[in-house]
């Protein structure tokens, strides 16, 4: 009889890397398979091709470890650097380094765990994701100051940045704090104007891309979602990247969702990705809580004239047409732009586009969505 595979990684665990750690407590093991006839295969995934290069070693004594275990017929080890990137891009899996008396490092990007279904976060009342079907219409810039107008107004709030390959909350948020962890396991979020965060952005170079396959992005949502201490909150707010890919399917497999709220900028060429956004939550049984009409008018700070650079209307009409709360509009202005750089949001001033991310975060709390 073929060994479990728990009996297996038990085997795995007793052969140690280079630098400290074994195959297992370094989550170096990928797509462990067992077959009946007694067949066993597996990846051994570092973290560098340098690292793999020093390694063959440590392959060697997995296979032979295994294959000594009653019950296996054959054992397959592949050593490999899958997640490789150029010298100096985002590392998902930094050996611990922790000296004597520091807590171990934090490793961020990981591949997903397996779950029986969609979870609730420990704490957390709501979980409402912002999205968008395509880029540019501001669903970022809504997400952070929906989140601190939401804190302003007394309730817990969370901000996960969800949009791993184009983090942008931690420059909104106005915050470079790097999370901490006393175990390298459960991080603990930053805060900043209220709002408990957590960003991809905070733990790499702003100048260096995070060059990472669909399976790390995955597992890394899960990481965000369920290793990180979000204590009591009324509600998670969840910066989706566009479109209607992998993360939003992490989403709707790993986490209870309380649903989403769909931003748009007018104009057409945005309603046809926004539609297909609503059509996609509808797919994966996410309820679409509203809809949100980013950029609706510009209004000129000399004459006051106001003026519908991207069309007027178009997200009010996507609304009705699709049986889907109209949630609100908000004016394109240059105080938005200067804000999220100064990572200051506006929504945390005066004037006509704070007022209406207060109105937003009012109806939000009075229909019980945060």
């Amino acid at each position: 009889m073929a060994p479990t595979r728990e009996k297996i990684l038990e085997t795995l665990a007793g052969v140690t890397l280079p630098d400290g750690g074994d195959l297992v407590s370094r989550d170096l093991v990928r797509g462990l398979m067992v077959q009946a006839n007694g067949a066993v295969s597996f990846l051994i995934e570092a973290p560098t091709p340098d690292f793999a290069g020093k390694m063959e070693p440590q392959r060697e004594a997995a296979e032979r470890l295994v294959e000594g275990l009653e019950g296996v017929s054959k054992a397959t080890v592949i050593l490999t650097a899958h997640n490789a990137m150029p010298k100096g891009g985002a590392q998902p899996a930094p050996a611990p380094s922790a000296g004597k008396g520091e807590p171990p490092a934090l490793k961020i990007g990981q591949h997903p765990q397996p779950q029986a279904g969609p979870e609730a976060i420990p704490g957390v009342k709501r979980v409402v994701a912002i999205a968008s079907g395509k880029g540019g219409v501001g669903k970022s810039t809504v997400a952070s100051n929906l989140a601190a107008a939401l804190a302003a107004q007394g309730r817990k709030v969370g901000l996960l940045d969800a949009d791993v390959l184009g983090p942008s909350q931690q420059l909104m948020m106005g915050t470079n704090e790097k999370p901490k962890s006393d175990d390298g396991k459960v991080m603990d979020p930053v805060v900043a104007h209220g709002v408990k965060l957590v960003s991809i952005g905070l733990f790499v170079d702003p100048d260096q891309a995070v060059v990472w396959r669909g399976p790390l992005i995955t597992g890394t949502l899960q990481q965000f979602l369920f290793s990180v201490n979000w204590g009591d909150l009324d509600v998670l707010i969840i910066d989706l990247p566009p479109g209607t890919g992998d993360v939003q399917i992490t989403l709707a497999q790993k986490v209870l969702m309380t649903g989403a709220l769909v931003v748009s900028t007018p104009q057409d060429v945005a309603l046809i990705d926004a539609h297909k956004a609503i059509d996609m939550f509808q797919k994966v049984r996410i309820p679409v809580l509203g809809l949100i009409e980013n950029m609706a008018m510009y209004v000129c700070p000399n004459c006051g004239h106001e003026d519908h650079i991207f069309g007027q209307g178009g997200v009010r009409a996507e609304a009705k047409r699709s049986k889907i709360p109209f949630l609100g509009e908000i004016p394109l202005a240059r105080e938005v732009r200067t804000a999220g750089d100064e990572g200051k949001p506006i929504a945390l001033g005066d004037g006509a586009v704070a007022e209406a991310y207060q109105r937003l975060a009012s109806e939000l709390v009075d229909g019980g969505m945060a």
